[in-house]
């Protein structure tokens, strides 16, 4: 039930909770426990509303910043990757694979904003060996989600 529940949460964390038990065939109180029980361990660590922010009058620059980093001795990427997380600036931090070590994504109001973070915040830490900085044009799809409307065919049709 639980994977159930959480499949259902990721992509509506809204439904009503009568809705969920019927959806799962479930008691109402069965539900309500297993989603406390899944947030006390940390399986379900928030819930999020996806915003357009290109349909608002809000300025917002997104970036992904890869990082390439020295681990500490004893503590490897974490305690980096603890650091980096702890600015009000990042959104996310992921631990990679392959030529850079993190991936993180900030948010600012002005590409100067963002840069100066990388410049004087990101970089300046002891651990960092270098970074590559690559500023979100335009979203077209965000958490499975399409953000864009489809393309109409404006074209007059043509038949013999």
């Amino acid at each position: 039930m639980r994977e159930k529940i959480l499949a259902i949460l990721e992509k509506n964390a809204r439904i009503d909770l009568k809705d969920l038990a019927v959806l799962l065939g479930e008691s109402e109180a069965a539900v309500a426990n297993a989603i406390a029980d899944m947030e006390k361990e940390h399986i379900i660590c928030g819930y999020h509303t996806l915003i357009n922010w290109d349909n608002t009058s809000e300025e917002k620059v997104m970036a992904l910043i890869e990082v390439k980093v020295t681990p500490q001795r004893g503590m490897g990427f974490d305690k980096i990757a603890e650091r980096i997380y702890q600015y009000n600036e990042v959104n996310a931090v992921y631990l990679m694979s392959g030529a850079y070590d993190f991936t993180v994504f900030i948010e600012g109001k002005t590409m100067k904003e963002v840069a100066l973070f990388v410049s004087s915040k990101l970089s300046t830490l002891d651990s960092v060996l270098s970074t590559a900085t690559h500023f979100v044009l335009k979203k077209y799809k965000d958490h499975g989600t399409a953000l864009v409307e489809e393309i109409q065919d404006e074209r007059m049709l043509v038949t013999p």
